[in-house]
């Protein structure tokens, strides 16, 4: 019993910490040579089975015989001083940098992200 009170602690803990933003693609068969070898993604590119990528949206997807799965590989700042602060999104980094709006170079406190 012990066990289990933990495990849902546990649980009920770290679902606030991995609030990502996810969606998902049913199954479209790759081929190569005629053969299924994987996904094919909304580009017209095919992904081998249990591979993993970044997308340029900044999205991490992997595909499985089910489809495609991708979540948001970044978490969005909601809590810090709006008056006197600005977020600035990174897609090299695929980050958010939090700053103030009149000198760049100073990082604002953020108190909540969510995914």
């Amino acid at each position: 019993m012990n066990t289990i009170v933990a495990c849902l602690l546990a649980l009920a803990i770290s679902m606030p910490l991995s609030d990502a933003s996810c969606f998902f693609m049913p199954f479209k068969p790759g081929t190569s040579n005629g053969v299924v070898v994987g996904c094919l993604d909304g580009e017209g590119k095919v992904h081998e089975f249990d591979s993993k990528w970044r997308t340029k949206d900044c999205n991490d997807c992997s595909c499985s015989r089910d489809g495609i799965g991708c979540c948001t590989s970044y978490m969005t700042p909601v809590d810090y001083d709006e008056e006197k602060c600005e977020s600035i999104f990174n897609k090299d980094t695929c980050s958010y940098k939090v700053v103030e709006k009149d000198d760049h170079s100073k990082e604002c406190p953020v108190h909540s992200w969510v995914g």
